[in-house]
């Protein structure tokens, strides 16, 4: 079959479509057909090595050659334990814990998928698992958001934040997008009600409060993130470089002690999947495709998404069936 292989560190010119042995799947997974993989921060992380933390998964060289956790295909094999999933089945889900989306085919446990709504295409599918689940925990789980609040979502153009705009929109919250100039109108048009490029204005500086900040960019310390709260405000950081996420988990405690809540989002793979499912049939959350590349474009895939000008989700179609469209 073919891959999308990397066997070192580095910039995407280490990734190269090889051909490598199909996977067979262990008792408690399926093997599937990959139809579309959708690519996050995550895979630029474990594909460049940093921040240094991702290193535990392999010091000097990765131990996952195959990137792509958020897939969306057809099983095509199941395991002798695997007990509701059948060959046939369309399904996604976020398999970080085994990554190998780019790939025509990969394992995955039973219990990390979900079946695809037939309203769903493959595309749509696989642009769900990750970033709607950090909007959904961060904004719902961890920032306990209220009808009427006022909200700002740092990072809101990316993929996950093109979902929480939708999403705090839909709970009742007065919503602010922060992210560059290029992004402002598609803030607006997931419905952000005031937007802010970054680059021309500094959200902690401006006098203006927020009864929550969800920051998926987290460039700014805690204490500046402070200031922009209201007095019982939250923030929810979201990733960062390793100082950054160290200076929350030590600092934020601390500074919450005045009735202000600071802390990070240790997101859960696959958990409130069937909520957002629920709303995307609604109408009420879309997943935001910027591009879609073939898996023989997946280095430019990668490169697309690590410039970080990407206007919601970055997909790569894998088989045939994927619902591939052309740039």
């Amino acid at each position: 079959m073919k891959a999308a292989v990397r066997r070192r560190y580095g910039s995407p010119d280490v990734v190269e479509v090889e051909e490598i042995e199909e996977p067979s799947p262990s008792d408690d997974e399926v093997l599937i057909q990959v139809n579309a993989v959708s690519l996050n921060s995550s895979d630029w992380e474990f594909l460049t090595g940093t921040p240094a933390y991702v290193r535990a998964w392999g010091l000097l060289r990765p131990r996952y050659k195959v990137l792509g956790s958020d897939i969306a295909g057809r099983v095509e094999a199941v395991g002798k334990s695997v007990k509701k999933l059948r060959p046939g089945d369309e399904v996604f889900g976020d398999i970080l814990g085994c990554w190998g989306g780019l790939a025509e085919y990969t394992c995955a446990p039973e219990d990390s998928l979900m079946l695809k709504p037939a309203s769903m295409s493959f595309e749509q599918a696989s642009a769900m698992p990750q970033a709607a689940l950090v909007a959904l925990q961060g904004l719902c789980d961890k920032g306990r958001i209220q009808s009427g609040q006022r909200v700002l979502i740092n990072g809101a153009g990316g993929g996950a934040g093109t979902f929480a705009v939708q999403l705090a929109k839909s709970l009742g919250a007065e919503v602010t997008g922060v992210d560059s100039a290029r992004k402002l109108e598609l803030m607006r048009s997931v419905g952000a009600d005031y937007v802010i490029d970054y680059t021309q204005e500094d959200f902690t500086k401006n006098g203006q409060r927020y009864d929550l900040i969800l920051d998926l960019a987290a460039c700014r310390s805690v204490f500046d993130n402070k200031r922009a709260l209201s007095p019982k405000g939250s923030y929810v950081a979201v990733g960062g470089s390793l100082a950054r996420i160290l200076e929350v988990l030590f600092l934020g405690p601390l500074l919450s002690m005045g009735g202000r809540k600071m802390g990070i989002l240790g997101a859960q793979a696959n958990k409130g999947m069937a909520r957002m499912v629920e709303l995307f049939e609604a109408g009420t959350v879309v997943p935001v495709i910027d591009r879609t590349y073939a898996l023989t474009e997946a280095a430019e895939a990668l490169r697309y998404l690590g410039e970080g000008q990407a206007l919601g989700k970055v997909v790569v179609a894998v088989c045939e069936g994927g619902d591939f469209h052309k740039r």
